[in-house]
């Protein structure tokens, strides 16, 4: 036996033993030895240990969104929930069958996969109702000024100026449900009627509400407002589980996150959030009570301020006893911050690319990641990965990382393509959670109740105006002027239009149209008129 020989065997003794696992597993594929070589040894993830975390990463292209499908077709099978974005529609072909190729099936043999066409009982949600799924929407009050000032990209002094915002609107007792009832008190903060609570608030200058208020409008007229509302998704609908006992995989539809990527994100991780809250503490559990698949990851951390990230990673941290375990999908390990990628018990790499500068240093960033490995040259291995293929760890079922596996993935059973539309559209009409999403809430919140106070404020200006003299309202007619009228003639009958004019505009009914026409014209700039 050769050098090359032994260590090929030592590689396969070590992987063989680290990924023997006593419990239920998620089975990814078979170890290579080579880039046609494999092994015979299975490569799988402790189903118990997915509540440690994980990462998928790789390069646009390398099979990514495939490696996702697997995942959540095995969890589906058994019995979890899964909550995932789909980004550009392919994996809404978790709900129809896969489509049987003789490459396919020769691949899965080589794994020893029975590759079986199968489709999964599949929710479609769409952010807002954009999109063919069910509107899901947030109000303002729960999304809360942290994650709403990295979608507006505010700086931490605005950020701080923002949460006296919302601190002011709970103390006056103004609900914030959308987007329209936060301009409303931003606007009434600005207004005379509202100089002097603005003042008492302390800290909040009347600049930075302006800046705010602009974010708010720039973030309306880009169509985020559809994003906040009611009724508000109850994350217990997550949580599903199919007649047949496998678990509901609860697809959100993205098909505009090019034009806004930052509400996507942290839309994201308000549901993370919202399930850390809900969900009571189960501890350590044989399964997840749900897995949540956080694709294009590093869109959530760009630009981010430190107290967004700290809250990330806390929750990230801490989320763990709910029973919740949580996959990032970006395209490199230096995509998510260290203080969240320490807490990423597996990891799942795709082929890296390193044709710059920048893509090199990354490399070797990531090399480091990686526990000791039997590859001489692991930089080279990621490098040198075909599409399918992925370098893989994860948490053994002592909490122990478990030898780096070059690993051949396996297929998965459900249709690799968009989904039929005619297949979403009746998915969606004929699901229980149909009547309790499609149709908007429009309870009264902030923006009515300004409204209210500005129509009181007007009647009660009507009121204490002095009572009507008839006298003065009368308007006499003047007398038309002859048709052989003098010049002087013609001046007497211009200052008598004059007077007339007057005493319209000095008139009590004038007065009282000209006050009705203000306040609606109040209302439609701020848009405080019911809805």
């Amino acid at each position: 036996m050769g050098a090359s020989d032994a260590a090929d065997q030592e590689l396969t003794d070590a992987v063989r033993a680290g990924y023997a696992f006593e419990g239920a597993v998620l089975e990814l594929g078979g170890l290579l030895l080579g880039a046609d070589r494999l092994a015979g040894v299975p490569v799988r993830i402790p189903l118990a240990m997915l509540t440690r975390h994980g990462l998928i990463a790789g390069a646009t292209g390398t099979g990514k969104t495939r490696t996702l499908q697997l995942l959540v077709e095995q969890l589906s099978a058994q019995g979890v929930p899964v909550f995932a974005a789909d980004i550009k529609g392919d994996l809404s072909g978790l709900a129809q069958p896969g489509e049987p190729s003789e490459k396919l099936t020769a691949r899965a043999a080589t794994l020893g996969q029975q590759w079986t066409a199968t489709g999964f009982p599949v929710e479609f949600y769409a952010i807002g109702g954009v999109g063919s799924g069910l509107p899901l929407r947030v109000t303002m009050s729960a999304f809360g000024p942290t994650l709403l000032s990295k979608v507006l990209g505010l700086n931490e002094t605005q950020e701080s100026s923002l949460g006296l915002v919302f601190h002011y609107a709970d103390r006056a007792g103004l609900p914030l449900l959308d987007l329209a009832d936060l301009r409303a008190v931003v606007a009434h903060l600005l207004s005379d009627d509202g100089k002097a609570e603005l003042k008492e608030l302390g800290g909040l200058s009347s600049a930075t509400a302006g800046v705010i208020l602009r974010e708010l409008i720039g973030l309306e007229d880009q169509g985020g407002d559809v994003f906040f509302g009611e009724p508000e998704l109850d994350t217990a609908d997550l949580l599903q589980v199919a007649p047949d006992g496998r678990g509901l995989v609860s697809l959100v539809e993205l098909p505009q996150l090019q034009d806004r990527p930052a509400i996507f994100s942290t839309f994201l991780m308000w549901l993370l959030a919202d399930l850390f809250h809900e969900l009571p503490e189960v501890g350590d559990v044989d399964k997840p009570k749900l897995v949540f698949f956080f694709d294009e990851a590093h869109l959530l951390f760009a630009d981010a301020s430190k107290a967004f990230l700290d809250q990330v990673a806390q929750t990230v941290r801490l989320i763990r006893s709910k029973g919740v375990g949580v996959f990032f999908v970006t395209q490199g390990p230096t995509d998510v911050p260290e203080a969240v990628l320490a807490q990423l018990g597996s990891r799942v790499q795709h082929q890296l690319r390193a044709h710059t500068p920048n893509d090199a240093k990354a490399l070797k960033a990531t090399v480091a990641t990686y526990p000791t490995s039997g590859y001489a040259d692991l930089g080279a291995v990621l490098t040198g990965l075909g599409i399918g293929e992925a370098i893989v760890t994860v948490m053994d079922e002592r909490g122990a990382p478990t030898p780096v596996a070059w690993t051949r993935l396996r297929a998965p059973e459900s249709r690799m393509d968009p989904c039929d539309p005619d297949l979403v559209a009746a998915t969606v009409a004929a699901s229980p959670r149909a009547g309790k999403y499609q149709a908007t809430l429009d309870r009264e919140s902030a923006r009515e109740i300004l409204a209210g106070r500005l129509e009181n404020g007007a009647a009660k200006q009507a009121d204490e105006a002095p009572p009507r003299d008839p006298a003065t309202e009368h308007v006499p007619v003047p007398k038309a002027p002859r048709k052989s009228s003098s010049k002087s003639s013609s001046k007497s009958s211009s200052k008598q239009d004059d007077t007339v004019v007057e005493q319209v505009v000095k008139s009590a009914a004038f007065k009282d149209f000209m006050r009705t026409a203000a306040r609606e014209i109040a209302r439609g700039v701020f848009k405080t008129g019911r809805r």
